[in-house]
């Protein structure tokens, strides 16, 4: 009866412990959302009147219409979803064929192509900006959305390379083998055998990379001025003037900013923590 008791305070001691830790990390992950959307549908007079509420007196959705239609938000919605979709499915083709690569065969310069992807990770983005710019205007490509593609996807393919490699690794090769005794080509137990079981790994690298230039702001900022070429990051700024900023407009387009990004790790959520428990980040 003892040992019962015992168990059973030990058990509520766990699930006081687990639930209340479980509670934490959700009030300091949601806490910075809720607070975004409260500011969103503040009216702007209560906004400093009322000071620190929880929630305001009245609310209005008046943010939200004005983002919609009296700015160029829209635009800047549009420009980062093609932006952030062509990137995240380029870098994710590019880091599959590069770790499948890595993962499967041995060759010389190898090592040494590891080593200088891993070099390319270690500089300060500040420091590239320059070099960057330079290269892209004789290109053609400064202040286009084809230009920030470029260059998110150069950034972003060394770590997904390595996300993909470490999935590859833990992919078994006779599986491939048994397939190419049977017939197939190695193309054909890459399609058949091996990409099915990577639709985990590839979940993964997509929505790091989808999230990565999503949010990303520094090139965005230096490379892009024109209205047609400006993402949603940086037209957040364009809320901040000389003498005031517009709170409520700004958190209204940052919260619906974050319903693409939502969705999408909605609809991989299942390919994702696969993908990140079965060895994708692995190493």
């Amino acid at each position: 009866m003892a040992y019962y008791a015992k168990s059973k305070g030990q058990r509520v001691v766990d699930w006081s412990v687990h639930y209340g830790l479980l509670a934490c990390f959700l009030f300091f992950a949601l806490f910075p959302l809720f607070w975004l959307f409260k500011v969103a549908v503040t009216p702007t007079n209560l906004l400093y009147s009322e000071g620190i509420r929880m929630w305001p007196s009245e609310t209005t959705w008046a943010n939200f219409a004005q983002v919609m239609t009296d700015t160029d938000f829209p635009q800047f919605f549009i420009n980062s979803a093609i932006v952030s979709g062509a990137t995240a499915l380029i870098s994710t083709l590019i880091a599959a064929a590069a770790g499948y690569s890595f993962s499967r065969f041995q060759y010389r310069g190898k090592a040494m192509i590891i080593v200088l992807m891993l070099i390319t990770q270690m500089f300060p983005l500040v420091m590239l900006i320059a070099p960057i710019f330079r290269i892209l205007t004789p290109l053609g490509l400064t202040d286009s959305l084809l230009g920030l593609v470029v260059v998110y996807t150069a950034f972003n393919v060394p770590f997904a390379t390595f996300l993909m490699q470490s999935f590859f690794d833990g992919i078994p090769k006779d599986l491939e083998e048994a397939a190419m005794i049977d017939g197939n080509t190695r193309f054909g137990a890459l399609v058949k055998i091996i990409f099915p079981l990577t639709l985990p790994g590839i979940a993964a690298t997509l929505g790091f990379v989808f999230t990565a230039a999503w949010s990303e702001l520094l090139f965005a900022l230096m490379l892009v001025s024109s209205p047609d070429a400006v993402t949603f990051p940086v037209g957040l700024l364009t809320f901040i003037s000389k003498f005031s900023v517009d709170f409520g407009q700004m958190m209204a387009a940052g919260f619906l900013a974050l319903i693409p990004a939502a969705i999408f790790f909605f609809l991989i959520q299942r390919y994702l923590v696969q993908g990140l428990t079965a060895g994708a980040v692995k190493g």
